[in-house]
């Protein structure tokens, strides 16, 4: 009787933490989301281009046109810091994932509404765990593969099974074999070490299979684009069904992203 009234007790002193995400939005004011240019303050200076040290402000020849590519864009907030005019600056907008990787990315002529990464998926947030069982009978099978990245990315995917995120309430678990997984979150850049790895877990992943790219590392190369040990991005060396920016995108762009690689699917 003592034990069942300590834990009542319990119960009404630490109320339940989980979060309903996606099933309900979340409050993201506290939250570093993707940053933006406003085109009416930006005087085409520059500062912030050369500044950004993934290089993903891009500022075009004409200087009539900026904007940023968002698959390799690090969420630094530097141009933000750095704009005297007040242009740059950091939203709010965590949902970022695309299937399409050009629409994290700005394009020749004048940036439109259009080219922000859309939020289409909704629709299928409250038909999560219809669609998992549909597609893999009870639940979602995931093997997280680490193709040589910094951690921070890994962090994050960690910390979808804490008590606040419990992945696993929407029927989506971790396994430690790709031969037992329906997807693979993929983080880092495919290092030269670590391409034969990917490419070795991916075939052992039984059809169907999706992949998600988890980080600017995964999407582009990050700051690490363009150099002798890494890849510009792991589909170079795996097809990718939806990319996820960030670094490190948090625990509920990353649950976006894996609703948004589902509906691909279906």
């Amino acid at each position: 009787m003592v034990n069942m009234l300590n834990i009542v007790k319990k119960m009404i002193q630490y109320p339940r933490l989980t979060s309903k995400y996606p099933n309900k939005p979340l409050d993201s004011r506290l939250f570093i989301g993707r940053p933006e240019i406003d085109l009416s303050k930006c005087n085409r200076c520059g500062e912030c281009v050369s500044r950004c040290p993934s290089q993903a402000i891009v500022l075009d020849k004409t200087l009539s046109n900026i904007g940023i590519n968002y698959d390799e864009c690090i969420f630094c907030t530097l141009c933000e810091e750095v704009c005297s005019l007040g242009a740059a600056k950091m939203t709010h907008e965590f949902e970022l994932a695309e299937k399409d990787k050009s629409k994290l990315r700005i394009k020749p002529s004048l940036i439109e509404e259009k080219d922000i990464p859309n939020k289409d998926y909704e629709v299928i947030c409250n038909e999560l765990k219809t669609n998992i069982k549909k597609l893999f009978g009870r639940s979602l099978q995931i093997r997280e593969v680490d193709a040589g990245s910094c951690n921070g990315c890994d962090y994050e995917i960690n910390g979808l099974n804490n008590p606040v995120n419990d992945i696993e309430r929407l029927g989506i678990n971790f396994v430690a074999s790709p031969r037992h997984a329906d997807m693979l979150l993929v983080t880092g850049t495919a290092t030269r070490n670590m391409q034969l790895a990917l490419v070795k877990t991916y075939n052992a992943a039984p059809d169907p299979k999706l992949v998600v790219a988890v980080g600017a590392c995964a999407c582009s190369g990050g700051i690490f684009k363009d150099t002798y040990a890494t890849g510009n991005g792991i589909d170079n060396i795996v097809p990718v069904d939806v990319y996820v920016p960030g670094c490190p995108p948090r625990p509920q762009a990353i649950i976006y992203g894996i609703l948004k690689a589902l509906d691909r699917l279906k």
